[in-house]
């Protein structure tokens, strides 16, 4: 692959959206490991996303956000070329997530209260602690049967089911509101303004050129800076010559 896609937040919420996708993909594809040792890559994810879980305020920014793309459907409803059979679906699915979320009052609370996991977190938190004579019960668990174990691992998954349904149904929302069109950053650098509520900034470049982008900004305006994988010595690795990327504001 020669193409690279990068997402910028602009704000804390995006950012915050943005890591639990990041953790709920990775915890995906940790739930079936190869090897006994690779469990603990499993909980390591699982807990970050609890630690995360419990430092937010998800249910307030889930409603808000939920009921915001609820009403802008409806709004959309009564466009007469859109797609009213696809667009009650996805309303049917809204409303449903929503009514979820008014009902859990402590998104996650049930995975917390389970005792095997709330035995073995605090290990993980200590550099190398989660070790068979530190853990035992972890290292028992792990030598059932397999069918017990992937019980266990998608019951927990499951009762993280309607985070990680949120933001991903959030995030798909969030993307479709840009569109990628070709800019140039001159010397290696792009600046633009922050406009119509721009939440999100993806960027596409090429990377056969072993560059990258690093965004700053604030609510008015951001910069994008390419900066170069491996510098030369004494330089500050920044690109000096044009370059031509796509971007898309959310």
């Amino acid at each position: 692959m020669t193409t690279a896609l990068y997402e910028f937040p602009l704000c804390e919420k995006v950012r915050n959206y943005l890591r639990l996708e990041q953790l709920f993909k990775q915890l995906h594809t940790a739930s079936t490991p190869e090897d006994t040792y690779q469990f603990l890559h499993f909980f390591k994810l699982l807990f970050d996303i609890l630690e995360l879980v419990e430092r937010l305020d998800l249910r307030v920014d889930f409603m808000k956000d939920i009921d915001a793309q609820e009403k802008n459907l409806i709004h959309w409803s009564q466009h007469p070329e859109i797609d009213s059979s696809a667009l009650d679906k996805t309303l049917q699915q809204l409303q449903h997530l929503l009514g979820q979320i008014k009902l859990n009052k402590k998104l996650g609370a049930s995975i917390k209260e389970d005792k095997f996991i709330a035995s073995i977190r605090q290990r993980f938190a200590i550099p190398g602690g989660a070790t068979s004579f530190d853990l035992p019960s972890l290292f028992c668990w792990m030598k059932q049967a397999p069918a017990i174990v992937q019980a266990d691992i998608q019951r927990w998954i499951q009762q993280l089911g309607l985070i990680d349904q949120s933001v991903n149904i959030i995030m798909t929302f969030l993307r479709e509101r840009g569109r990628f069109h070709k800019v140039l950053g001159k010397n290696g650098f792009y600046q633009g303004n922050v406009e119509d509520k721009v939440e999100l900034v993806r960027v596409k470049c090429t990377t056969l050129e072993s560059y990258y982008p690093v965004l700053s900004g604030n609510t008015y305006r951001y910069g994008i800076k390419f900066m170069q994988l491996h510098p030369k010595q004494g330089t500050t690795g920044a690109v000096a010559e044009d370059i031509s990327f796509e971007i898309a504001r959310c």
